[in-house]
């Protein structure tokens, strides 16, 4: 489909999309909860990490998380003690990630806040233009934090490394994508709190439901889902608005989640397909 089409269907499809109506069922819920840009940063952070799998699932466990961290999180991270705080996340589990981890992973961003005064700060120290230095360097800086406070030695778990997936290695890093979507954007549902980063430099959260949209509006010829080829969307939808590609992220991605895009393309479903392009 020639740009110019393609662009005229998404921006039809984005204009008519109601997003309040799919907030409930998406983890940026926690972080619209607060007013203070350092709330919604941390709340922001651990929202997005958690959210893999079934929104059903992660949900309740982020949703846990918060509520322990009391009205201010962000307060909460600043005064985090290991020893002191540990027993109020116990039975706290995600799939991958087993109770420690999650400790761990709080520990960390508490050590962050406190090194750098703020998430922002800390991923600002490796911004130069590009998301792909930034979130790798970023990463980085969080995994040398020293564990020895969680496990009893300075390692890092497979459970805690799922936590910190990093651009350096391929991945396509669809959670921090997400986080930076919420703090940089400053449309729509996004929560635009990060104005030194411009919105064309964001990279589109790709999951599978993103890459099988892609892949119908000829976005992508990639299979795999991987950094590579959530450049390759992110660049294809620069030509459709080159200011802010990803306008049409939330929209496309609750898409797929709803079921109205299927795994497995049919030939009736598809032409009833809003997106539909023949």
């Amino acid at each position: 489909m020639a740009a110019g089409s393609l662009k005229t269907l998404l921006d039809g499809f984005y204009a008519t999309f109601n997003f309040n109506e799919r907030i409930a069922n998406d983890p940026i819920e926690f972080p619209r909860r607060y007013a203070a840009q350092d709330d919604i940063e941390t709340a922001g952070l651990i929202a997005a990490s958690f959210a893999y799998g079934k929104v059903e699932l992660f949900k309740p466990v982020a949703g846990r998380i918060l509520s322990k961290m009391g009205a201010s999180p962000a307060d909460f991270l600043r005064e985090f003690s290991v020893e002191r705080q540990r027993g109020a996340f116990t039975g706290i589990s995600y799939r991958f990630n087993k109770n420690e981890d999650i400790i761990a992973f709080l520990y960390i961003l508490h050590r962050l806040a406190a090194t750098h005064g703020s998430i922002k700060n800390a991923f600002m120290q490796n911004f130069n233009g590009s998301i792909y230095e930034a979130l790798g360097g970023f990463v980085n800086l969080m995994l040398s934090v020293d564990t020895a406070a969680v496990y009893g030695g300075s390692v890092k778990p497979r459970g805690l490394l799922q936590l910190f997936p990093s651009p350096y290695k391929g991945g396509a890093c669809k959670r921090f994508n997400m986080f930076l979507r919420w703090m940089v954007r400053d449309a729509d549902i996004d929560l635009g709190i990060w104005g030194e980063i411009p919105k064309h430099a964001l990279i589109i959260p790709l999951d599978t439901h993103i890459g099988r949209i892609a892949r119908c509006l000829g976005l992508t010829t990639r299979k795999g889902n991987d950094w590579r080829t959530a450049t390759e969307i992110t660049e294809g939808l620069k030509r459709l608005d080159p200011d802010d590609p990803l306008k049409y992220d939330f929209a496309l991605c609750h898409h797929g989640i709803s079921g109205a895009c299927r795994a497995t393309p049919a030939a009736e479903p598809c032409r009833a397909c809003a997106i539909y392009t023949g």
